[in-house]
């Protein structure tokens, strides 16, 4: 199969396992391509919102329309590691000699839904951590793949401080987008009335294999990404660094701590996908533009005069882009061409 006819094809897979999730999903296009962008990106996601918008029913549906497994667990404040990773258990055989087992944990699935992440303690959010960088974890000193693809959704309520542990800067990190997902419009709440309140039940097809999202990721990492638009990705995240000696003034007023480098990954891999799935095999100014806020929003670490005045890091976000595109008009790069 030649590249355009594997661009074409990812095109059309992207399309149709997005069509299926809308069938459930109302009025959050955006956050289901963000969703699929991240997965196809080879990342991992957080939802943040308030209970009742959809967002433990939106993983799931994502997991229907794969032929992947999934596996969710309830996030508590008394939820020990070993119950995520799993743990070694004696065991008996028939002729009476006993020796260790290991018991899988639900971490061993393809699409691994964390609900309400941070309402357990730092000692078991820190079990995720290596699954999610290394695609293994460690029990008993052996080490233990999961299975590929391996994709954490993540969701938390930002509201609801009491009995929750703030994710700690080290995890934020390893999640290749944090998505805002919004309260409905009048209009999709009524669409959400009309498909929740009736008996018929809306059947989800099976759209995709884990061997073909693994394709696809690769296809995805092949997409190539002029010097420039590489240049315009990596300037935003230093921009973001107060330190720098270009930082834009708002980044040297609220900014602490800038994005690391896995800001710039994350930006350069989403907007891969995003031209990938736009039947384009080539990245533009504007995918890097539009993914901006998903990559590096939980990024960001304000200092107390940001935290103090409430600042919102998805509008810094926009300023910090704002400022790099002015200044590279007054220094005439060729970000813009």
């Amino acid at each position: 199969m030649s590249q355009e006819e594997r661009a074409q094809a990812f095109v059309g897979a992207f399309r149709a396992l997005q069509t299926e999730v809308e069938k459930v999903i109302v009025g959050h296009g955006e956050i289901i391509a963000h969703v699929l962008t991240g997965m196809f990106a080879g990342g991992h996601v957080l939802l943040e919102g308030v209970p009742g918008l959809g967002k433990t029913l939106l993983v799931k549906t994502l997991a229907e329309g794969l032929e992947l497994s999934f596996s969710r667990i309830q996030f508590t404040p008394d939820l020990m590691p070993s119950d995520i990773v799993g743990t070694n258990i004696i065991v008996e055989d028939a002729d009476g000699r006993k020796h260790f087992q290991f018991q899988h944990g639900p971490i061993f699935a393809h699409i691994l839904l964390a609900d309400e992440i941070n309402r357990a303690t730092p000692k078991t959010q820190s079990a995720l951590l290596e699954g999610m960088q290394e695609g293994a974890v460690t029990v008993g000193g052996a080490s233990r793949p999961l299975p590929a693809p391996f994709f954490v959704l993540a969701t938390q309520n930002p509201i609801e401080m009491e009995g929750t542990y703030p994710l700690p800067e080290a995890q934020l990190d390893r999640f290749l987008f944090k998505l805002r997902v919004r309260y409905p419009a009048i209009e999709e709440l009524n669409a959400i009335i009309d498909r929740t309140t009736r008996s018929r039940q809306v059947g989800i097809e099976r759209v995709m294999s884990g061997p073909t999202v693994l394709g696809f990721r690769e296809l995805v990492r092949e997409v190539p990404i002029a010097s420039h638009v590489r240049d315009f990705a990596s300037t935003i995240v230093m921009a973001t660094h107060p330190q720098w000696e270009l930082a834009p003034d708002v980044t040297r007023r609220y900014v602490r701590y800038g994005a690391s480098p896995r800001g710039a990954q994350a930006l350069v891999l989403g907007a891969k996908v995003r031209a990938l799935a736009e039947g384009r095999y080539n990245v533009s100014i504007e995918d890097i533009k539009a993914l901006a806020a998903p990559a590096l929003r939980h990024r960001l670490i304000l200092n107390f005069e940001g935290e103090a005045e409430g600042v919102d890091t998805d509008i810094l976000v926009g300023q910090v882009v704002e400022s790099v595109e002015a200044a590279s008009v007054e220094r005439r790069e060729p970000f813009l061409q």
